[in-house]
């Protein structure tokens, strides 16, 4: 239907040009016709009309070209005379001047005036000023396409319609079945690429893109991909590493409560099967170890519980505005003991001029004041030395550096200190029974919660500090 309809359309645009070309035509080559007769009818006007000559004259004429009908027009475009061969009156009694005027000043053809025969129809003319009884200002009017030629033209009209709708309709179904074919052939290959392109996605080759090189639907369609498909790849990625940091958990967390279990379960042996014959000092001794192991034990289950609910965010920072100096010192006092029975110098340094309040969780951060000391008090040998220096800088921001003269971490550890059971230097924690590596994991997620981030800076065989800052309270 729709190449049918553009066909006819086509076949109206070609009959109407055909015809408007024709009218221009016939009329620019009829242009000075009236002019022309107007001398031969002239003398058959003068005293009257000679109706016998001038239809001799007409005769003549058809003879030759059975298009035209003669009118003569008085000045004001009143019709006096016709000469149609024998056919009726016309319609009209007079016929407007402004196509003639403009027929006269030489306007370009196609040039329409009024069809007496008809009311409200217009055709191409020939006119020219002639003199009716000597009376000057009227004009000789042709109309050059006449009745007759009306009713040949609709007899043709007819045919030369079918003609061109058909030639039409089969033209336009030729161009739109080729233009069809191409588009077709140039979406169907894109849409072939996008398919190979998702089909290699699917069987494993994540790195797979399509290449976009417009902006219409299948290149919005190839962006959409290659987005999702970047989203997958990351996501495949997270999930490769939360899986092996899942089988590294497991294996650290069956070493870390196997150790410790072990130890106990063979103190506790050691008890029953001497009991009786071990005095109170070992047995004493014995309980005390299969104690620690269990408090070493007990610390670990907690670590672990802090953590995955840290992973969970089941913990939500209460934040208010407190003294960090003050938080700084109590820790420091609390693990004063402990440094005095390692022989470690434990120390605050804090600045003469005071420090703005700071704007964090006072509990989580005293658990990471904590878990920085804790750490920091294992890997300082005797005579080593410990301090804790808040300081303002120029950002509005309390830095708070934790720095020790232990043994320092690796350039090639030092990236990953604060995963999960990670630690500096494996076979010595291990080798002593400290720590599980999850103080530094807790304590980065702690400041991960505040929007704020911790870093580790060491020199091996030196020391390592570790500075994490702290929002002023506005």
């Amino acid at each position: 239907m729709l190449l049918l309809g553009l066909g006819i359309l086509l076949a109206m645009f070609s009959v109407g040009a055909t015809e408007e070309v024709t009218i221009a035509a016939d009329q620019e080559l009829h242009r000075d016709l009236a002019r022309e007769l107007a001398p031969r009818f002239e003398p058959h006007l003068a005293e009257g009309v000679d109706e016998g000559a001038i239809n001799g004259i007409i005769a003549g004429l058809t003879q030759i070209n059975r298009r035209i009908d003669v009118y003569l027009l008085e000045a004001d475009g009143e019709i006096k005379g016709w000469f149609m061969d024998g056919r009726a009156e016309p319609v009209l009694t007079h016929v407007t001047l402004g196509p003639i005027m403009r027929f006269l000043y030489g306007d370009p053809p196609p040039i329409l005036g009024d069809d007496p025969t008809s009311e409200g129809v217009t055709k191409p003319f020939s006119v020219s000023p002639i003199s009716v009884m000597g009376q000057e200002g009227c004009y000789l009017y042709i109309i050059l396409q006449g009745e007759d030629y009306d009713h040949v033209f609709e007899m043709l009209r007819s045919g030369l319609m079918k003609q061109l709708v058909l030639r039409a309709a089969l033209l336009a179904f030729i161009i739109t079945a080729l233009v069809g074919l191409l588009l077709f052939w140039w979406v169907s290959r894109r849409l072939s690429k996008l398919q190979s392109v998702v089909t290699d996605f699917e069987s494993g080759q994540l790195d797979r893109r399509f290449d976009v090189k417009s902006k219409d639907e299948i290149g919005r369609l190839g962006s959409t991909f290659n987005v999702m498909a970047n989203r997958i790849e990351t996501q495949v990625e997270e999930l490769q590493n939360t899986d092996r940091l899942r089988r590294e958990l497991v294996a650290n967390v069956s070493h870390d409560l196997r150790s410790p279990l072990a130890s106990i379960q063979g103190y506790l042996e050691t008890l029953q099967l001497k009991e009786g014959t071990l005095d109170s000092e070992k047995r004493r001794g014995y309980i005390d170890v299969a104690l620690g192991q269990t408090k070493r034990l007990s610390n670990l289950v907690a670590q672990l519980f802090e953590l995955s609910k840290l992973d969970a965010k089941q913990i939500q920072p209460h934040f208010e505005s407190f003294p960090i100096a003050e938080l700084v010192q109590d820790v420091v006092m609390h693990y004063t003991p402990e440094a005095e029975k390692r022989g470690v110098n434990l120390r605050a340094v804090l600045p003469e001029e005071g420090l703005p309040l700071v704007r964090a969780d006072v509990g989580l951060m005293e658990r990471v004041l904590t878990n920085l000391l804790d750490n920091a008090l294992r890997h300082t040998p005797s005579g080593g030395t410990v301090e804790v220096r808040p300081e303002l800088n120029k950002k509005d921001v309390v830095c708070v550096h934790v720095s020790d003269t232990g043994e320092g971490i690796e350039p090639a550890q030092l990236a990953t200190v604060f995963e999960r059971f990670s630690r500096a230097d494996s076979s010595r924690s291990r080798a002593v029974g400290n720590g599980a590596g999850l103080g530094l994991a807790i304590a980065r997620k702690i400041l991960d919660l505040h929007g704020g981030a911790i870093k580790a800076e060491s020199t091996p065989g030196k020391g390592t500090t570790f500075t994490f800052g702290l929002p002023v309270a506005i």
